[in-house]
């Protein structure tokens, strides 16, 4: 490995761990309360090397929202490629819940904490480019379902919405209450719920048609 490279190396994994310190400050101490330099004092640099990598929050925040959203849609659309279309679209669901478990804190700040701050700034320069792109996958998926006959007719939009709350629902429960330490909810196999979740969703969506909103 030559030293441009070695450095380049070097350099995207800082800033890898400057997103990972960011989304984990974000969850335990909220959006406000976190700054540059308590970021910087979590991974034990100087704020001035963040600056190198960030002009300032909003910019860091940018970087986590659409790194996490091009990964996401990354693996949910290689996931989908399968010829049987429903298989395919079982296959992108639980690439969705496994990237949500891969990444808990990128997860729940994207979805949480981070889009409500996104939401409430009118200066906000982040493009949702990325996630809606990750949705299409699965809107395009329930589309080659009731295309191909294996769903029945109903609302693409519809089904795909309710669709994404159902797993954004197991993926963040998962996240935030399975592995509880005081163990006051008998839990069954992780593995095991993730697949009964989606025979249960799929099942329901072979047996339902749902219409457009009126």
């Amino acid at each position: 490995m030559g030293v441009t490279e070695r450095r380049a190396r070097e350099k995207e994994a800082l800033r890898h761990k400057i997103l990972e310190a960011a989304s984990q400050l974000f969850l335990e101490e909220g959006f406000e309360s976190v700054s540059i330099r308590k970021i910087a004092e979590r991974i034990e640099y100087s704020p001035a090397t963040i600056y190198l990598y960030f002009k300032d929050k909003a910019e860091l925040v940018n970087a986590i929202c659409e790194d996490s959203f091009a990964e996401l849609l990354e693996v949910v659309n290689e996931a989908s490629q399968d010829p049987d279309p429903l298989h395919g679209l079982r296959l992108g669901l639980r690439a969705y819940i496994d990237f949500g478990l891969s990444h808990p804190h990128h997860y729940l700040v994207v979805f949480g904490v981070l889009h409500k701050e996104q939401m409430a700034d009118e200066h906000n320069t982040l493009e949702p480019l990325p996630g809606i792109a990750a949705f299409e996958v699965l809107r395009s998926g329930v589309r080659s379902c009731i295309q191909s006959g294996v769903l029945p007719p109903g609302d693409p939009e519809t089904i795909s919405q309710c669709v994404w709350m159902f797993i954004h629902g197991v993926t963040s429960l998962l996240i935030t209450n399975y592995e509880m330490p005081c163990g006051y909810f008998p839990w069954l196999d992780k593995e095991h719920l993730i697949e009964s979740s989606l025979d249960l969703l799929l099942a329901g969506l072979k047996n339902s048609s749902l219409p457009a909103q009126r």
